[in-house]
This record gives C-alpha cells, structure tokens and sequence, in this order.
C-alpha cells in the first residue's frame, strides 16, 4: 500500500508540474499538439488524486457494512480514472486534432521573454516537452520498479502477463498513465518540429489526434482490466493450484468438494473451501485441524485474508460428482 501511495505521489508531482508548462506552451504557439498534452497532463493529474482517494478510502477498516472491508475501492477510483483518461483526455485531444485537420491554421510561433532575451515561442514547447519526458522518466521508474515487484512476488513471465493478472491496479494504472505520458510528450516533440521545420501545421494536428487515439485505447484497456476485479475475479490459476496443493496434501484431507477465491482488493483475497476429511476425527481435533490448516493457506499465500473451511462427509466420484 505504501508503495502504491509513492508511485502515484511521484506521478501526482510531475503531471501537476507538466500541466502548467504544457498550457503556457499551447498560449505562446497555438500549439493542437501541445493543447492535447494539456489535457493529457490535466487528466493525469486529476486520476492521481482520485487513485489516492482510492487507496485512502481501502485503507478503512471492515464494518458491518462492509464486513471484507474496503478493499475494491481501488477497482473502483482506478475504473473511474480510465473513464476520465478516455472521456476527457482522450476524446478532447483527438476531437481537437480531428478539428485542426479538417481546418487548419498557422501554428502561430509567438515569442517569450526571460531575463531581457526575446526567443521563439516554439521554443518554449519544446523545452516544455523535452522537460515532461524528464519528469515523466522519474515517476515511470518508480511505477516500474512497483511492476517489477509484483512480477517478481508472482513469478509472472512479464509485463504482459502482470497487466492481465495483476490486483494492484493502483500501480499498474500509473504505470500506463506514465507510459503514455512518455509516449504522447514524444509524438507532440515530433509534430511540433515538423509543423515548425516545414511550415505546415498538418503535422501538429495529426499529432494530437494520435496522441487521443492512443489515450482512448489505453483507457479501455485499463477499463477491461478493473471490470474483471469489479466483478469479483479469483486469484490467478497457478495461485490456487499451489493452494489446493496444500489442502490435499494436509494430514486427514481426503478430498476437496468445493474450492473458491475472490479477490476483495490489492491484498486482500478470501478462501473458501469444503473439504472431506478422514472418517472418526474427533470435533477438537477437527477444530485443530482447521485452524492448523488456516494458517498454513494463510502462510503460503500473503494475499489471502481470511480462510473459511467447511469439513464435508462428501467425496468426488472420479466424473467429479459429490457422493455419500
């Protein structure tokens, strides 16, 4: 959690920053490239303040309300993040992108004066943009290393496979944001040299259309991830293959009847499990037993919170039906 919370503290800091420099640019040249990164960055912003909340808000303690606590609060502000990232980033950029196509006008060059010294306003963007990707570096590493962690914990393959699986969509959401951050300050460097190189403005406008596109396409992505956790998906397969493992193999287990995972928030998964255990086990020693059991799940796997077994007098029939 606390790693969480300084990933997207770095990202909050540099967008912040970047917004402000990016709309200074924008007013001194007409920039569509550099109004699209505005929004961008002001988007980005915001979502870092809604990802906070989230992991404020999951932090509470359970209640009788909500007695798994507030775990998925983090699905939900990052659901809510990749909404605004399509509806205010994304289309507002490509809308106007879109619009400098069809009419366009002179990228007008202004001019800025800093200590006495009068120098192109195209200059000031791509000071701007070369000064976002810095910032963007520094809160895309700290996302990085945050990713890096969790593949490493999960043994997952890679970034690839960490996005379909992962629960920390705090971290993964600033991730992506950063790296479409890096993405999109690169694509409005190119427009604007080549709008400011050959005079035509064709190049800033597609410029800023890509840079929505892009935007849009990550914020559903992202969206497609959250709905997964949202709608209460189970811990990955290789997760609970390692858990049933450990049932099978406990001292009196016969048989798993029934086996299931939830994932409630980043870290906080729920194990439920009806399990057959050998015939003449006392009730003290089946408590022992469960407990005993408990704590071995709980061990093996730092996600799981909270474990449920119910000893069953059921076995599986080799088609897998339940019999007496």
């Amino acid at each position: 959690m606390a790693e969480s919370k300084s990933v997207v503290i770095a990202a909050l800091i540099a967008n912040g920053a970047i917004a402000v420099l990016k709309f200074a640019g924008f007013l001194l040249t007409g920039s569509a490239a550099m109004l699209s990164e505005t929004y961008h960055s002001v988007s980005d912003t915001g979502n870092q303040v809604f990802l906070l909340i989230g992991i404020r808000y999951a932090g509470k303690d359970a209640s009788r309300g909500h007695p798994f606590g507030y775990g998925k609060a983090e699905f939900f502000y990052s659901f809510l993040v990749s909404v605004l990232l399509f509806g205010i980033a994304g289309w507002e950029s490509a809308k106007h992108g879109y619009n400098a196509i069809m009419h366009p006008h002179p990228v007008e060059p202004g001019s800025a004066t800093l200590l006495g010294f009068t120098f192109p306003g195209v200059w000031v963007n791509y000071g701007v943009l070369l000064g976002a990707i810095a910032f963007e570096s520094y809160a895309l590493k700290k996302a990085y290393a945050g990713m890096q962690k969790d593949i490493r914990e999960h043994e997952w393959s890679g970034l690839v496979e960490a996005f379909k699986k992962t629960s920390n969509v705090t971290t993964l959401t600033a991730f992506t944001e950063d790296t479409i951050a890096m993405a999109g300050a690169g694509i409005a460097l190119f427009g604007v040299y080549l709008s400011r190189f050959t005079g035509n403005p064709l190049y800033d406008a597609v410029a800023a259309l890509l840079i929505g596109l892009m935007l849009m396409g990550f914020a559903i992505a992202l969206a497609w991830e959250n709905k997964r956790l949202l709608l209460g998906e189970s811990l990955p397969k290789s997760e609970e293959q390692e858990l049933r493992r450990i049932i099978e193999e406990f001292e009196g287990v016969v048989n798993i009847v029934d086996f299931r995972t939830v994932i409630f928030g980043p870290d906080d998964v729920l194990l439920t499990a009806d399990i057959a255990f050998e015939k003449g086990i006392s009730t003290a020693e089946m408590d022992k037993k469960i407990t005993d059991l408990e704590d071995a799940l709980t061990a093996a796997n730092k996600s799981v919170f909270k474990v449920y077994i119910e000893p069953e007098s059921r076995q599986r029939s080799r088609k897998g039906e339940a019999t007496e």
